[in-house]
């Protein structure tokens, strides 16, 4: 095999605002394995909350680069991340997830099966994705929550942690009001204490919520396990859930985990936490960062497993790069093409 990667510009369409932060671009690193005439791809996106800078995320694909054109092919490449081998261990888990992710879209092309097969399900998943709402004004929410539910859109998310909570609550209502059969989660990032989460839940949840993503500052399992408990809301841990450990240490005490790949290390990461969560009461949200349709496939090739879709990331873009995984309407689906399933728009092509 032989290993190159390219860096790109993703451009939000508008500054998505979040409790703690502002975006309105990031780098996308493309890795892409060619072997036989055919090719395989992967996106990891730069990310200042997970420490992925641009320059590490180069400086780690080198360091692999040789280990990676060693393997005979993607297929026992693959096969060693499956069973635990320590191939892709050092890397971020950003850079782990996409290196993995250009595997399984190289060994599908060679096989003529699409990554979903090769993953264990014989029919291509669909699934309902939620729509993200950022913080803003009230009347600015409306408007996008009319225009997606006329679209399809069945899953709002409204972004909360406003410095005043009177803030929050009139966006959720703005968007309730404009979207009345639309289900709407809730993703305060972190922002509130436990005391005034406590405050806060039953209002939102009298507002038609049907769960809260984060709603406390992560860093204490045990308060964020205390808060689900007795919440009016199903709490879903994001920031406190990066990995297989949080997942295992948190199952059976929250209701749900969002398992990004980008934190977790990739598909078969993935796979392990819901393996652990399976009969713990704990329910698998799929979430993701904002990326391409390219970094966005590979968990769209496991939406069967989820009870929550969040892979909205690349309708959030001023222009995505990759066409694939669809998502306009409200669904995500993963293609029946070989590999990944996602191609270059043409005038991504240049």
């Amino acid at each position: 095999m032989r290993m190159e990667t390219r860096t790109v510009r993703l451009r939000l369409a508008e500054p998505l605002r979040i409790s703690r932060s502002v975006t309105a671009a990031r780098d996308a690193v493309v890795v892409t394995l060619r072997q036989d005439g055919l090719s395989g791809s992967g996106e990891v996106v730069s990310s200042h909350y997970l420490g992925l800078p641009t320059a590490l995320i180069i400086r780690q694909f080198r360091a692999v680069r040789a280990r990676i054109e060693a393997m005979p092919g993607p297929e026992a490449a693959v096969e060693q991340v499956g069973n635990g081998a320590a191939l892709l261990d050092g890397l971020a888990p950003g850079v782990a997830a996409a290196l993995e992710a250009a595997l399984l879209d190289l060994a599908g092309r060679r096989a003529g099966q699409p990554a979903h097969r090769l993953l264990g399900t014989a029919v291509a998943p669909a699934a309902a994705t939620a729509r993200t709402i950022g913080i803003t004004a009230p009347a600015r929410a409306a408007a996008p929550a009319t225009r997606l539910a006329a679209a399809g859109f069945t899953v709002l998310k409204v972004k909360a942690g406003s410095a005043d909570p009177a803030e929050d609550l009139a966006r959720v209502e703005a968007v309730r009001a404009a979207a009345p059969r639309a289900g709407l989660l809730l993703d305060p990032n972190g922002a509130w204490t436990a005391a005034r989460a406590r405050e806060l839940l039953p209002r939102f949840a009298a507002l038609g919520v049907s769960a809260v993503e984060q709603p406390i500052a992560p860093g204490d399992h045990r308060a964020l396990a205390a808060l689900a408990a007795d919440s009016p809301l199903p709490v879903i841990a994001d920031e406190d859930a990066a990995g297989h450990r949080d997942a295992v240490r948190l199952a059976g005490r929250v209701h749900g985990v969002n398992v990004k790949l980008a934190k977790c290390g990739g598909v078969f990461a993935a796979l392990r936490i819901c393996e652990a969560l399976r009969g713990s009461g704990t329910r698998v949200m799929l979430g993701c960062l904002t990326a391409s349709s390219l970094g966005l496939a590979p968990a769209v090739h496991l939406v069967d497993r989820a009870h929550w879709v969040d892979l909205d990331g690349h309708l959030l873009l001023a222009h995505d790069p990759w066409q694939g995984i669809g998502g306009a309407d409200g669904t995500v689906r993963a293609a029946d093409r070989p590999g990944l399933g996602v191609r270059p728009r043409a005038q991504a092509r240049a």
